[in-house]
């Protein structure tokens, strides 16, 4: 018996060595294999150096070498040439900041350009087939339920009474801080006030995140962030499909964090189904009802994991980009003090009555669509700040077949298109020599707001993938600061400290933004 049982643990024995040398093997082919692919088509691009090709000025290892500060490092791409080249394994992605070559891939011949094999094939564990990671027919069929929600009258009401709502609750939370003394972490308050806000206006679910008392949500929460800046590093890590293949490392955590979320999600659509279960299918406030409701047409399509990807991608564009945009606006009027000043004269002269609101409710009550359009100057610093710090740093698209740009440089298919927004904010050329000032009357014709090219200020994407959302998010970051800015007066809690954004998706201040709020005399 003894001699069996060791007969059965020698064997046993073997096999699991025998395993762990045909895994080491095929991690070596697979590393082998695409070192030589990317030396191959390095040694090819460098030794033609064709005149219609843009500028080569290196390989994905200079993005790697610059990761943590990848978006400034794009404007150092954009101060030399306003197109570059990059060789990545397997492509070329060439880096932009010309209005012209941006207007040309997204306009002009949008036909032949799509989001990409290459692109899909990173962020499709996380948003996958959601609107911001797909194309075709899936691409156009969100697009026009997503269009038509957002066009309604009963989504504009519904929304602005919440975000009044929640620019009240935010303000007495900082109210709080004020009184007590204490700093406040500006964007994880944003970020919690953002996410309450789209679950309940995207998807109909109340979600108590500002107040704390949802932990599921805050988890959720922190997932996802970790998740968005987790699969950004997957465009400079050469090996992140053999990482998840033998889930280690940095994709063991992501796919943790996709647990995390997908329980969540999961959860959340189908306490929406029980919701409706039974009940007629009438024009609905949220917008998560509107894609159930469709989903009845083609259940087989429109399946839960396809419910999951659409609510991930509302996500991320109704809690991340405004939050951010917020956080740094707020930012920069603690560092430009006479343009906080300016935005709260304005605020007070376009609510009347403004003067004798000391109740929040009272004030944010007042905050109807006729008072917000008003408000020109405010306007004007929240397009300003998005100039020099875009939502989105960075957008992109690949070549589907071989085209000529604008500016006599030959794309070829399967080439990467990227145009740089942040780096877009800083260049002269685009801007004039004041470009890195922050100075919201540049969008100003005697008093009045003026709205520039899409093609050069490309926050909000621009031809047929332009943000749906544009207005909305306009509306409620006005809202949030508007209400902030009439009852306190805010101050960096380390002034001989600026913030760093993390590198992701969506231009997050790491470590978040520590003010001190003052009641300011209303």
């Amino acid at each position: 018996m003894a001699f069996h049982l060791s007969s059965f643990a020698a064997s046993a024995g073997i096999c699991l060595l025998l395993a762990l040398a045909v895994a080491l093997l095929l991690v070596v082919l697979y590393i082998m294999g695409v070192v030589a692919s990317f030396a191959v088509l390095c040694v090819k691009e460098y030794a033609r150096r064709a005149q219609d090709r843009p500028p080569l000025i290196g390989t994905m290892f200079r993005q790697l070498k610059n990761f943590d500060r990848i978006f400034d490092e794009h404007v150092q791409y954009a101060l030399v040439h306003r197109t570059s080249r990059l060789v990545y394994p397997g492509h070329s992605d060439l880096f932009t900041s010309d209005p012209a070559v941006i207007e040309h891939v997204l306009k002009t011949n949008f036909s032949k350009y799509s989001k990409g094999d290459f692109n899909i094939g990173i962020v499709k564990d996380l948003f996958g087939d959601g609107i911001f990671a797909t194309d075709g027919e899936k691409w156009k069929h969100q697009r026009k339920l997503a269009s038509h929600e957002f066009s309604t009258r009963v989504l504009r009401e519904f929304s602005s009474v919440l975000f009044r709502t929640s620019a009240s609750k935010l303000a007495y939370k900082i109210s709080l801080a004020a009184a007590s003394g204490t700093t406040i972490n500006m964007q994880d308050l944003l970020m919690k006030t953002t996410m309450d806000s789209i679950f309940k206006v995207g998807f109909g679910f109340e979600l108590n995140t500002l107040s704390g008392s949802d932990e599921s949500s805050i988890q959720f929460s922190n997932a996802f962030d970790e998740a968005n800046s987790l699969v950004y590093h997957r465009y400079v890590d050469l090996f992140w499909q053999l990482k998840r293949y033998f889930n280690i490392g940095s994709e063991a955590k992501l796919r943790r964090n996709i647990q995390i979320i997908n329980d969540f999600v999961m959860k959340l659509i189908h306490q929406k189904r029980e919701q409706m279960n039974g009940q007629d299918d009438k024009a609905r406030e949220d917008i998560l009802s509107r894609f159930i409701i469709a989903s009845k047409k083609d259940p087989e399509t429109m399946n839960d994991h396809y419910l999951r990807d659409i609510v991930l991608n509302f996500l991320i564009a109704g809690k991340d980009t405004t939050a951010n945009t917020l956080s740094w606006l707020f930012y920069m009027l603690c560092k430009n003090p006479i343009v906080q000043n300016k935005v709260a004269l304005e605020i007070k002269d376009s609510v009347e009555g403004a003067k004798g609101h000391n109740s929040m409710e009272i004030f944010t009550s007042s905050l109807n669509e006729g008072v917000i359009d008003n408000m020109h100057y405010l306007h004007a610093t929240i397009s300003e700040t998005l100039r020099l710090y875009p939502a989105v740093p960075v957008d992109n698209k690949m070549a589907d077949e071989d085209d000529l740009l604008p500016n006599g440089y030959r794309v070829i298919k399967g080439d990467g298109i990227n145009y740089m927004i942040y780096a877009m904010g800083r260049m002269t050329y685009l801007w004039g020599e004041d470009a890195e000032e922050f100075r919201p009357e540049r969008w100003l014709v005697n008093g009045v707001f003026q709205q520039e090219s899409p093609y050069k200020f490309v926050s909000f994407n621009a031809g047929p993938r332009v943000c749906l959302g544009k207005e909305f998010a306009y509306r409620q970051m006005k809202i949030l600061a508007a209400t902030l800015i009439h009852f306190f007066r805010f101050k960096l809690a380390d002034e001989s400290k600026d913030p760093t954004y993390k590198t992701m998706f969506t231009l997050h201040i790491d470590n978040g933004l520590h003010l001190y709020a003052y009641p300011r005399s209303t």
